[in-house]
């Protein structure tokens, strides 16, 4: 069974015509972890038993006649800070590393709802707190394409699980890039859904204002199809949008056929295209400008004044929220506790024991910009400047339909090539600011950088609730 870049439309098709059973389905892909994901590491852990029973109740629901969609018995890869029930949820920390989930993320319920089997616990940076991956508690991951490279982070298993062929999709969050960046490094679609389109119930918080869970998958189709289960309101989520969700997998069927981007323009932000784009990424950029004109689209020039401060702002507002969300985490309640001679010494012990230094280091600067004397000076101004950036990107789309970027400013980069925190922060500067604004953007893989091999990848970013505009244009230009 060849499953490599296997579509969830092209498997859910397979499946209906008998090829094969969810069982062999999810054997196979468990032939391919076996195989690969020792040198890999996508996986910090995998419930083989309750996977192939799922698949076995998929099987007997299709055989008579019960199935309860188009996707039953299809397997999805869950990154570790999204909960699912009875497994572990560590978010690549030792603090929580005995953690088990006792209920399942809404996104994970909605899922299983359409049939589709979550296994497997992905690594990632911890707490989603990095780009490369290189922060986890337990292990490295390594970009499949290049086992020298990273995969990006903070979702690189869930990025190098669907690169590598272990699982036709992932489910990742993204704060500030950690799904669009380790999507383009390791050469997959990855989505960054508009804030409250998918709920945050059971997603770790990191930085509430920020998080969105999104899928990483092999084409637009397959980003739409995973959107339409995933989206919606939800009680548990005061955060998510009321307005109604879905046709997003037609929309991506609609942009596929008509392989045009006829009618649409494209904005061009001149801050993203500077001197800092390595050579290569660069050329594949020209080289994806031009295949938009000649697809009929038309690109107009625009500009995001304010998004030169939207590294300082995100690492302001992230690092704020992320001291506040992470303040639960004492080794009381749950997860490890170290011994100690008293409550507060406990709580030092717990903590410093359980954290790594790149979450020590958020937590510290989150508590220094919120602390008496400095709110207003840091906290409050990011959060004005920020209002400034969603205005910045609500002016130019009432000139343009889309925004047409890079996803980030290299190729993957090799493992400890960026030593210093503020190299690896830059390494998001294209990603972040759509986290702030709160909009929707999607990577899509565009070609690949002559020098080193690796994949290049183009950056679609559309208004709040334009996933169906931004899913069929970049299913016609993945055409």
């Amino acid at each position: 069974m060849d499953l490599k870049k296997m579509t969830i439309h092209a498997l859910s098709e397979k499946l209906k015509a008998g090829e094969f059973s969810s069982v062999e389905l999810c054997r196979e892909y468990l032939k391919n972890i076996d195989a690969r994901d020792g040198e890999v590491g996508a996986f910090l852990e995998i419930d083989r038993e309750n996977m192939l029973c799922a698949a076995q109740a998929a099987d007997e629901r299709r055989q008579a006649g019960n199935a309860i969609g188009d996707f039953d018995g299809i397997p999805i890869a869950i990154k570790d800070n999204i909960c699912v029930k009875g497994e572990r949820c560590s978010c690549a920390s030792k603090l929580l590393e005995p953690v088990k989930s006792p209920y399942d993320a809404t996104a994970v319920e909605l899922l299983k709802k359409q049939g589709f089997i979550p296994f497997g616990r992905l690594n990632m940076d911890e707490f989603a707190m990095g780009s490369s991956c290189e922060n986890s508690a337990f292990k490295q991951t390594r970009n499949p394409l290049d086992t020298s490279r990273v995969p990006g982070g903070s979702s690189g298993g869930s990025a190098a699980c669907v690169a590598a062929d272990f699982a036709p999709a992932a489910l990742g969050s993204d704060t500030g890039g950690s799904i669009r960046q380790p999507a383009a490094f390791c050469g997959v679609v990855g989505v960054k859904p508009t804030y409250g389109r998918v709920s945050r119930y059971g997603l770790v918080a990191f930085a509430s204002s920020l998080d969105q869970i999104g899928p990483l998958c092999n084409d637009a189709e397959d980003a739409g199809i995973i959107l339409d289960a995933i989206s919606g309101f939800d009680p548990h989520d005061s955060t998510t949008l009321p307005d109604a969700a879905g046709g997003y997998a037609d929309a991506a069927r609609k942009g596929w056929q008509s392989g045009s981007l006829a009618g649409l323009k494209f904005g061009l932000p001149k801050e993203y295209f500077t001197g800092g784009l390595d050579a290569g990424v660069a050329k594949v950029m020209d080289e994806t400008i031009a295949k938009v004109k000649a697809l009929g689209g038309e690109i107009v020039d625009v500009s995001l004044p304010h998004t030169k401060y939207a590294v300082a702002v995100y690492y302001i507002i992230a690092t704020a929220e992320a001291s506040a969300n992470l303040a639960r985490f004492d080794g009381i309640r749950y997860g490890s506790r170290q011994d100690a001679n008293g409550l507060v010494d406990t709580y030092y012990k717990s903590r410093g024991a359980g954290f790594g230094d790149e979450v020590k280091r958020r937590i510290l600067l989150g508590t220094y910009v919120l602390s008496s004397g400095y709110y207003d000076a840091y906290y409050l101004r990011a959060q004005r400047v920020r209002t400034l950036i969603r205005k910045d990107f609500e002016e130019a789309f009432k000139q343009c339909d889309l925004l047409l970027t890079p996803v980030t400013p290299q190729v993957a980069f090799k493992f400890n090539e960026k030593s210093d925190p503020l190299q690896m922060y830059m390494s998001d500067i294209f990603t972040i600011a759509l986290n702030l604004s709160g909009h929707c953007g999607i990577s899509i893989p565009a070609g690949i950088d002559e020098a080193t091999g690796m994949p290049v990848a183009a950056q679609i970013m559309a208004p709040a609730s334009g996933e169906k505009i931004m899913l069929q244009t970049a299913a016609a230009f993945m055409k």
